[in-house]
């Protein structure tokens, strides 16, 4: 029988998997609570909890193991989370992602970071720190974060057999997407393999995290008079960087035609015009650039494009978005 390395008081082991909506956090818990049941007989439940089902928005899994004697009547988000696995480190810009952690409790991060920078990042007393850069498996495997993401799991989910998720990987993409299935095998070695970690010793008297539940800023007592939406969805606020699967479009401006074939297809208004007189003297729309905080690089621009004066690039960790973000009108995150 298969035996699960540490429970809580209730007999579960938990995992929480934090994302945003375009990396297949949701399915990636589905396949992995999947496997836990049907592959090693245990009991368990895996669900979601997201909002709108958009690119960029964030996204929870969540999964319980406990063994087939014990009855799961819990069905609530996990709070508490033996393990943590965190889809992109932009994340943690926007997102607690570390709330409610043991000070043992093991956190996986798709990141190019290092386990001690990230260890900084996430202000944690201790645990286990693992590093996959699962966007640049999925690239190179023209697959999914997900399935690079679940391949460091089972690494550090031991209990569980890889080769039994590989079967899952079958049965989940054998029928419709057949071509899928060997590269998903090979995103899942590929993450399995490469996963690094580093253990951080906690200090005598360090205290777990505790979980906080994100509030909403506004209520019945300090509401605008009349409701007035004064942050709706759309607003420059919202940050969907982290949404980029590891390509950007990058701007060449002496190549541009301002056709504004680009600003049809984006979903999300990302390009910045001014008007200026054309060489006549006639007002024209001229393309000023990208505001990056709002492309999570779909890449429609540039397959829109017709003079190459968008192209797509690979985003490494050097600050290119936010050395050539163009903001709309004016940045009221920083004014």
């Amino acid at each position: 029988m298969t035996q699960l390395p540490k429970v809580n008081e209730l007999g579960f082991f938990e995992i929480r998997l934090e994302s945003i909506g375009g990396l297949g956090a949701n399915l990636a818990g589905k396949m992995l609570s999947e496997d836990g049941v049907v592959g090693h007989g245990l009991n368990g439940v895996g669900f979601s909890s997201y909002g709108s089902e958009k690119k960029g928005s964030p996204v929870k899994a969540h999964i319980r193991f406990c063994n087939p004697d014990t009855n799961i009547r819990d069905t609530t988000p996990i709070e508490r989370p033996h393990v943590v696995g965190i889809f992109h480190d932009a994340l943690f810009k926007t997102i607690n992602c570390t709330s409610g952690i043991y000070n043992d409790s093991t956190i996986l991060v798709n990141s190019k970071k290092t386990p001690e920078r990230l260890k900084d990042l996430m202000n944690i007393q201790g645990g286990i720190v693992a590093v996959v850069d699962a966007t640049e498996i999925a690239l190179q495997e023209q697959t999914k974060v997900n399935t690079a993401m679940l391949g460091a799991l089972y690494r550090i989910l031991d209990f569980l057999d890889p080769e039994s998720m590989r079967d899952t990987i079958r049965r989940t993409f054998e029928k419709k997407y057949p071509h899928f299935v060997e590269p998903n095998i090979r995103t899942f070695d590929r993450g399995y393999h490469e996963v690094e970690f580093k253990v951080f010793t906690p200090e005598q008297d360090a205290e777990p995290i505790p979980f906080t539940r994100s509030e909403p800023a506004l209520g019945y007592a300090n509401q605008p008079i009349g409701g007035t939406v004064i942050n709706p969805g759309n607003s420059i606020l919202k940050d969907l960087s982290i949404s980029r699967a590891g390509m950007l479009p990058h701007f060449h401006e002496d190549k541009c035609i301002n056709c504004a074939a680009c600003d049809t297809v984006c979903p999300d208004f990302c390009f910045v015009w001014e008007e200026k007189p054309d060489k006549k003297g006639r007002p024209q729309m001229f393309l000023q650039g990208i505001d990056y905080q709002y492309c999570k690089g779909c890449l429609k621009c540039v397959h829109a494009c017709p003079v190459e004066a968008l192209t797509d690039a690979k985003e490494l960790d050097d600050g290119y978005a936010e050395a050539n973000r163009v903001p709309h009108l004016f940045d009221l995150v920083k004014n």
